[in-house]
């Protein structure tokens, strides 16, 4: 009975340090996470291996692995810039974005866990001061929001390229004028669309004048040829096909008395 405590003792020192030695050597990774593995008697971070995956996993309890996220994800940034005639603009954008799975120990390595910070943020910022650089207020404001758009996301991306981040996507939310920049912008919109519409009337009035001056001459002309293809000797019968007709009528009585001055019957009659 005085020996068993003595080696039980030294059995649960044992259990008590491999708990702590599994405890300190197991390490979980999560969806859309991958890690980096630090070898602490090694060469430091592993470059030259693929990122340990989602799962369960064992190291040595000397090395050390920093989760990343590996899904996209998104970083809104607001700033002001200056447009082409050096006027402040804010300007609101997100970026989606996502490490390079593949570099993720060159990223730990030479930009660390905070790269958003170091290295996204900034070149969103020198491109949309960049790009934004190269317009008017009125291109901000109106037409030229997606071409902002898709140049911001051109010149990020060459940024961040080569620095191990995968840039999906620029999103230009919002644009804001100086508040007298933009009633002027709204003013002179409208005087534009008022000149337009009034534009467009004039275009349509002047459209229906010449089908009207068009329908004119044509019935001009009709009535000419008409005029000129009418003779004495097809009037006189078309008179007479007329009289006889009326003559035929059961409602009229028709008395012709002699001839008028132009050869045609004179006609009297009660109905």
């Amino acid at each position: 009975m005085d020996r068993l405590p003595k080696i039980a003792l030294p059995a649960v020192i044992t259990i008590i340090l491999l708990i702590i030695l599994i405890s300190k050597s197991a390490v979980t990774i999560g969806s859309g996470e991958a890690g980096v593995l630090y070898r602490t008697f090694g060469d430091g971070v592993v470059t030259d291996e693929p990122p340990l995956g989602e799962g369960f996993h064992i190291v040595a309890p000397w090395n050390k692995v920093f989760i990343y996220e590996v899904r996209q994800q998104e970083v809104f940034e607001k700033m002001k810039v200056l447009s082409s005639n050096g006027l402040d603009i804010s300007l609101d954008a997100s970026a989606w974005f996502q490490p390079k799975a593949s570099d993720l120990g060159k990223l730990h390595q030479e930009k660390g866990e905070e790269y958003k910070e170091r290295i996204l943020l900034p070149a969103i910022r020198s491109a949309a001061r960049s790009v934004v650089g190269r317009y008017t207020p009125e291109q901000l404001y109106s037409s030229k929001r997606d071409a902002i758009q898709q140049e911001i996301f051109s010149e990020t991306q060459k940024i961040v390229d080569d620095q191990y981040i995968q840039l999906n996507e620029i999103l230009v939310r919002d644009v804001t004028l100086p508040a007298t920049i933009k009633e002027a912008i709204e003013r002179k919109l409208k005087q534009e669309q008022q000149s337009l519409e009034y534009e467009f009337r004039l275009i349509s009035a002047d459209k229906e004048a010449q089908r009207q001056r068009i329908e004119a001459q044509g019935k001009a002309d009709a009535n000419r040829i008409l005029s000129a293809s009418l003779t004495d000797k097809i009037l006189s019968d078309k008179g007479i096909e007329a009289t006889l007709k009326l003559a035929e009528s059961p409602n009229a009585k028709v008395v012709v008395v002699g001839s008028g001055e132009d050869g045609l019957p004179i006609i009297l009659g009660n109905n």
